[in-house]
């Protein structure tokens, strides 16, 4: 079942017996579970009836004995197993998931972990719990990620913004709605956000980040580069060379990409690379100056130093200047 089905269905009070919430990403889990905790008793009910325990302080044994109460003074009990993964042989519990008792509804949030989708347990599951599996985004659904968040809370984020963002936390769902809600609290519903926002409320430099010095690797900007590079080396925490020579070969594995495609339309490329339509003409520029031989001596670069920043052949060189130089060879 999708992230957005069971969320509506706590909203219409639809429940089940038996949530399974699992997977690699842990945002959609915990914000399932909290909806879960928020939505299912009253606050008057809660107290006698709703259970948060954890994964490591329980058995499959003990777990069974609470399932099987039944609630006092409301229509359900509630139990939220966090961390269920911790549980040892959770498979027990199949006899239970196959006949659950009508007014528990439990909860088991297993995070950070894959269950076994080939095993009984996992069919078991599938067929009778609510069965969700959280995923990772890839890094290029990010940005479109966080744009419909914005716009769902009643807020525009521009293209330029949500890059910056993108770039400067990655992936760390939780964090980006961490930063966002900081544009929420001090800009009016309706404003469209833009890199002068994130500056001021985020603080991301709109001059002086990630996308700024792609954007200039990509215009072969030398001055503009070198600008760039020597503010973030004076800056390591940062900005980590090990954080940046990703996001330096996403741009140049995509020029690459580019260079291969027969259709170079704005669709096609947008399509084939990945980003949205509006940085095509960055990424057409960018391949104009660098042929497919320059990118893969690029390439070849970015391998040199990330060897170099883990202590390969490098006995003293510190990570900022070890930043310089990558940007400016």
């Amino acid at each position: 079942m999708s992230y957005e089905k069971i969320l509506k269905d706590i909203e219409k009070k639809i429940f089940s017996p038996v949530y399974f919430l699992t997977g690699d990403e842990p945002y959609f889990i915990d914000k399932l579970t909290d909806a879960l905790e928020q939505g299912i008793l009253d606050p008057a009910e809660r107290e006698f009836n709703q259970s948060t325990i954890y994964g490591s302080d329980i058995n499959v044994e003990n777990l069974l004995v609470l399932a099987k109460r039944f609630p006092m003074f409301a229509d359900y009990q509630v139990i939220i197993v966090k961390e269920a993964q911790e549980i040892k042989n959770i498979e027990e519990l199949s006899k239970y998931i196959g006949k659950p008792v009508p007014s528990t509804i439990l909860v088991l949030a297993y995070k950070h972990k894959k269950i076994d989708k080939r095993k009984g347990f996992a069919k078991l599951l599938d067929s009778k719990a609510v069965f969700f599996e959280s995923k990772k985004l890839y890094d290029n659904q990010i940005p479109e990620w966080i744009t419909q968040y914005t716009q769902k809370k009643g807020y525009s984020l521009n293209p330029q913004a949500a890059m910056m963002l993108t770039d400067h936390v990655g992936s760390d769902l939780s964090r980006l709605v961490h930063e966002v809600e900081k544009l929420f609290v001090n800009l009016p519903s309706g404003t469209t956000i833009n890199s002068v926002h994130i500056e001021q409320f985020v603080g991301i430099s709109k001059d002086f980040n990630v996308f700024e010095l792609q954007k200039a690797i990509g215009d072969k900007n030398i001055f503009r580069a070198n600008q760039i590079a020597f503010y973030m080396s004076a800056n390591p925490k940062e900005n980590p060379i090990l954080k940046l020579i990703p996001i330096i070969y996403s741009l140049f594995s995509k020029i690459l990409i580019y260079h291969s495609l027969a259709d170079k339309s704005k669709t096609a490329v947008a399509s084939a690379l990945g980003i949205n339509p509006f940085f095509v003409q960055d990424y057409q520029k960018a391949a104009g100056n660098f042929s497919s031989a320059k990118v893969v001596s690029v390439i070849s670069i970015l391998r040199q130093y990330d060897l170099k920043a883990k202590g390969v052949n490098n006995e003293s060189t510190e990570q900022s200047e070890l930043v310089r130089e990558m940007i400016y060879k």
